[in-house]
């Protein structure tokens, strides 16, 4: 194609230009520095140890403290579950206090205040409890506890510091003789070590205690998932205990004891074989004492006799008199196969304190007002080694008008007076049923659909049992269900300990205890449904009487001496009736 003249040289030179344009650009770019790639070198300058308190401090929705709505309850929560272990233990009758108090005029900052009567702290102990993160006496014990993991009530301090920065203050007085003393605790999260100034305090009267005080963020509500509904359930899981609670706005509430029994007291147990995994078997043969299998054997498990030790050793085809310290991994590999292949009694069950259903009626009635109630304790069974038993109570039909038979056989109606707090727990005739859980007698507010306990209710079919029930929901009906799961681990879903887990042995367990209270309930909803059904009739009968004699005059003319007869006579048939 022919170019006109000129037009070459334009089009030429064009392509100069733009270059000459870019190049002061292209210039600039080419002086920065470029950044060097990554090796393992630079890689390794950076890397740490993060300690546990750091690591909860950036996670701190694990340990429940996500809203500030629900940090105020699991402070309190944890402070509780501290005080009421120690006075058990201790066997001593709590009673505790809990106050929360608004900080000056804010909205958003409390104090909440714990005192217990129970045995004390030792001054040494103080900080390592209230201000170092998983420390503590129970995580290595085998036995019924609230706490598990020495992470609550510091986690509660650590979100404190943060959220307000002021420390923890904590009162203790170790016994009638000893120094009471005062002491501040703030948290080195780096360290995960406490930093604590004690001073000595007078107590006045008081002869024992502890006192925990937190400065936090929260915020507070009445109703359900409060600090008010917490501890209402806690007064129905623990009825030995008394509770003292001052609201932000000045309420008291008490919540009195309705026993003075205290749960029964449980004694430590050593792993059971059938529980222990190849991993921690490994760890406990290299940390054992003990210089020949055998006594390893007997020593280190629970329900482990010379016999079943000879039997593993047999089945493994280990020594009994090898020493445990040279065993090779193989070898441990193989004790554990002869351990599972073997028949070993299940663990004591001392270990656990399940409430009792006469105890667990008792809560229930003391703050739930109902017509019915029942109760089921199921023998303890054996999950991976550890003892647990599940409890099951039931408190139905709503304060108010009751129908009663008398001896005689004669339907009244009662009218029941209704209490003021009635409704807190107990819902209305056309809701779901209230269903209240707990582990180890803390009752669990949150995360209830991700709950075994929730899954095993709702898979329930409670229509056997005379109550409505939509497809894969709780049922209806004004009803309250309680369960309680009570075991030396609690298999939690997370370290906020708000749900537990669906293991197949826990799910059967909560299966057969929700068809026993069940059973129990249905006969007396087909006993009221019966009772309402001759009521209503025998008001038709009632209604209908004094029409029929007065026909009956007329049509035989009858005076009212006669009338009278007819009336009395129409009565006595109509009772001879409802007793058929």
């Amino acid at each position: 194609m022919s170019t006109a003249p000129g037009q070459q040289d334009l089009f030429a030179t064009e392509p100069n230009k733009m270059a000459d344009a870019k190049e002061p650009k292209a210039a600039k770019e080419k002086e920065k520095p470029t950044k060097s790639a990554e090796n393992a070198e630079t890689m390794a300058k950076r890397q740490r140890e993060i300690s546990v308190s750091e690591f909860f401090t950036k996670n701190r929705h694990l340990l429940g403290f996500d809203s500030p709505r629900k940090a105020l309850l699991t402070a309190v929560k944890e402070a509780v579950d501290n005080s009421l272990d120690a006075c058990e233990e201790a066997r001593i009758q709590p009673d505790v206090k809990v106050k929360i108090a608004r900080i000056g005029t804010s909205e958003k900052q409390f104090t909440i205040t714990v005192e217990d009567n129970g045995p004390g702290i030792v001054a040494t102990q103080v900080g390592n409890v209230f201000g170092r993160l998983l420390y503590g006496s129970k995580f290595h014990r085998l036995r019924q506890s609230r706490g598990q993991q020495g992470i609550g009530i510091s986690a509660a301090g650590m979100y404190g510091l943060l959220t307000t920065g002021n420390p923890v203050r904590v009162k203790s007085k170790p016994g009638k003789k000893a120094q009471a003393n005062a002491f501040e605790i703030t948290i080195d999260t780096a360290k995960n070590r406490p930093d604590v100034v004690q001073k000595p305090f007078d107590w006045g009267e008081k002869d024992h205690g502890t006192e925990v005080s937190i400065d936090l963020e929260g915020e507070y509500r009445r109703g359900q998932k409060s600090v008010e509904e917490f501890l209402k359930l806690m007064a129905v899981a623990n009825p030995h205990v008394y509770l003292h609670y001052t609201d932000p706005d000045g309420n008291v509430t008490e919540y009195q004891r309705a026993t003075k029994e205290l749960p029964q007291e449980v004694e430590e147990i050593k792993p059971h074989p059938h529980g222990v995994e190849l991993g921690v078997l490994l760890k406990m043969v290299n940390e054992s004492e003990n210089r020949t299998v055998s006594a390893f054997l007997q020593e280190d498990f629970s329900r482990v006799g010379p016999t079943v030790a000879k039997e593993i050793c047999e089945k493994a085809g280990v020594k009994p008199d090898s020493n445990p310290h040279r065993l090779e991994t193989s070898d441990v590999a193989k004790i554990k196969a002869a351990i599972d292949a073997t028949k070993i009694m299940a663990p004591p069950l001392s270990c656990i304190a399940p409430i009792g259903e006469e105890l667990i009626i008792t809560g229930l009635k003391k703050e739930v007002e109902a017509d019915f109630y029942v109760a089921t304790s199921r023998k303890p069974v054996v999950y991976r080694g550890h003892p647990f038993a599940i409890e099951v109570g039931i408190a139905y039909g709503k304060p108010g008008d009751t129908l009663v038979m008398t001896d005689s056989g004669k339907i009244v109606e009662v009218a029941t007076k209704k209490p003021d707090n009635a409704e807190v727990l107990m819902g209305a005739a056309d809701e779901p049923v209230r269903l209240i859980r707990f582990a180890n007698r803390v009752p669990l507010v949150f995360q209830q659909s991700a709950c075994a306990i929730s899954k095993a209710v709702i898979d329930t079919n409670w229509k056997n049992y005379g109550l409505q029930q939509p497809r894969g929901a709780l049922p209806i009906g004004p009803m309250v269900i309680f369960v309680h799961f009570a075991s030396v681990w609690v298999p939690f879903t997370s370290e906020a300990k708000e749900a537990i887990a669906s293991y197949d042995e826990i799910m059967e367990e909560l299966r057969l205890a929700l068809m026993d209270a069940g059973r129990k309930l249905g006969s007396h909803v087909r006993k009221g449904k019966k009772l309402a059904n001759e009521f209503k009739k025998r008001n038709y009968i009632e209604i209908y009487i004094p029409h029929l004699v007065v026909a009956l005059k007329d049509i035989l003319k009858l005076d009212e001496k006669a009338v009278t007869k007819a009336r009395d006579s129409l009565t006595v048939v109509l009772e001879k009736s409802r007793k058929l």
